[in-house]
């Protein structure tokens, strides 16, 4: 187990993760940021699996929120507003009229503190931040801690704690880009995921809840045998559609698999399952990457990566029968991710 320190640009520091097999995780201070999951594909090669920039002061702008911790909440907040106890709250509108990520000064805007540890097989680091009551529009203080631990399993596990001294909204999530292919090969087209959800939520043309949760059988969002991921890319279903001709749904797990999500990239070998006790995810096939960004393998293109943004979900502030996102003052927030990988 090892642990490598870089300072980039004077004002943040890269932290690298790396087991006694080679695998190796990168994570910036700023914004808690994963800019390199290196993995072995089936001959031993070590290549890097998620998507990054080239220039690492793009982080600073990040719209597409490569690798990043995201919070207060994950996801669309429908008009930028949400009902508390009575009072209406407003929060700020950063994605049209609703707030996207925990808003413009979200969690992947802020210098984390970070603590480094080691074990005789986990090597990790704690990310430390206080959210202020009011900042984005959220009430209450919240102390958040979030772990990235990477053992000699080669499992990556996302520990996420939060306390507030007020009621308020909270889901956590990291937006990594995902391409098992390695060093950007190829897009995700070929991907085939296996999702433990028999139910999708429905979107509206602004990619906002509509309320209205839709069983998979018959379509695109049957995942739950295994398919490609250019399946959606492909198809003619509205849902697909306004997506962008992809996907970039909520997917509730049913919990009837050992894990929730299993990725499996043909091509490399490259296998990832992804187990937690989060109620559902986000899966989003970067239908609107453009093509002008210059990432470390190359430049950007639509369906370059693959989201499984683990969470509750946004939509119960607007709608019943939806996972909650509310976190009550004095109670703890405790979710784990883990992502395994092999071949």
């Amino acid at each position: 187990m090892n642990l490598n320190i870089k300072e980039i640009s004077g004002e943040w520091k890269e932290y690298t993760l790396v087991n006694d097999s080679g695998m190796s995780v990168s994570v910036l201070d700023y914004g808690g940021i994963m800019t390199k999951i290196m993995v072995p594909d089936r001959n031993g090669n070590l290549e890097n699996v998620v998507l990054g920039y080239k220039d690492y002061l793009d982080y600073e702008s990040n719209s597409n929120y490569f690798g990043a911790l995201i919070g207060r909440v994950a996801g669309r907040i429908q008009g930028a507003s949400f009902e508390l106890d009575g009072k209406t709250i407003q929060l700020a509108a950063n994605n049209g009229n609703n707030h996207l990520h925990g808003g413009p000064s979200g969690f992947h805007r802020v210098i984390w503190d970070v603590k480094p540890f080691q074990t005789d097989d986990t090597v990790g680091l704690e990310l430390i931040h206080r959210s202020v009551d009011g900042a984005g529009g959220y009430p209450g203080n919240v102390d958040i801690t979030v772990t990235y631990s990477l053992n000699n399993k080669n499992q990556l596990i996302l520990n996420y704690m939060a306390s507030s001294d007020q009621t308020t909204p909270i889901t956590l999530t990291n937006h990594s880009y995902f391409n098992l292919s390695g060093n950007l090969t190829n897009t995700v087209q070929d991907h085939h995921v296996t999702l433990d959800s028999s139910q999708f939520v429905e979107l509206d043309n602004d990619l906002i809840p509509t309320g209205k949760l839709i069983h998979v059988a018959g379509s695109s969002f049957d995942f739950r045998s295994g398919r490609v991921l250019g399946d959606g890319f492909s198809s003619d279903s509205y849902q697909n559609k306004v997506a962008g001709s992809g996907y970039d749904h909520y997917f509730i797990f049913e919990n009837t698999m050992e894990n929730q999500a299993i990725i499996h990239d043909p091509a490399s070998g490259r296998v990832m399952s992804i187990k937690t006790n989060q109620p559902g995810m986000v899966m989003y096939t970067a239908n609107s990457l453009n093509e002008e960004l210059q990432l470390a393998e190359g430049s950007s293109r639509k369906y370059l990566g693959v989201c499984f943004e683990t969470q509750a979900s946004p939509a119960s502030l607007h709608h019943e029968g939806f996972p909650s996102v509310m976190l009550n003052a004095g109670e703890n927030y405790v979710k784990q991710t883990v992502f395994s990988f092999r071949v």
